[in-house]
């Protein structure tokens, strides 16, 4: 698979915790927090993540925890509906992936062998989706990983 390494800053986001197995249900998440934007004008030029925080393989289903998030200023005001916090910044590896369920998929299986073919190791920090406004024509998603030695994966692509 082709990728590139981008630098990601240190954006303050804001964010949606969803308890519970991955799956369908991390939509409602996403969706809760697009109403949320919305409501605030923030989803014009937004950068979208979904982070699921645990290892599904080591963490029960019932413990998983997944974060709807949205890049915002550090000066936008939240109200008790939403958290806050900082993401943390620095080289990704980019893998660029049609955002079909389909391409997705394989797109999983194949980056992880392909990292370590290639030299890096994974970090032990949570797997990424980014989803950003002006993506949505083209379909496309890039996956990210962190640094050599340490990686996270993105997705991106929004639908508003």
């Amino acid at each position: 698979m082709k990728c590139n390494i981008e630098t990601i800053p240190n954006d303050r986001i804001a964010y949606v915790r969803r308890v519970g197995p991955y799956g369908p249900a991390n939509i409602e998440v996403m969706e809760r927090l697009k109403r949320w934007a919305k409501e605030k004008n923030l989803l014009h030029s937004a950068t979208l993540f979904a982070i699921p925080q645990d290892n599904p393989e080591t963490t029960l289903p019932e413990k998983c925890r997944f974060d709807a998030c949205i890049v915002i200023s550090n000066d936008e005001q939240v109200d008790d509906s939403i958290h806050t916090t900082y993401l943390v910044g620095g080289k990704y590896l980019v893998f660029k992936v049609r955002h079909t369920a389909e391409a997705i998929q394989q797109a999983y299986a194949e980056i992880f062998p392909s990292l370590e073919s290639n030299g890096y190791q994974m970090d032990h920090k949570p797997i990424m989706e980014r989803y950003t406004s002006d993506m949505t024509k083209r379909f496309n998603t890039p996956i990210w990983n962190v640094k050599p030695s340490s990686f996270k994966v993105v997705n991106s692509s929004f639908h508003s």
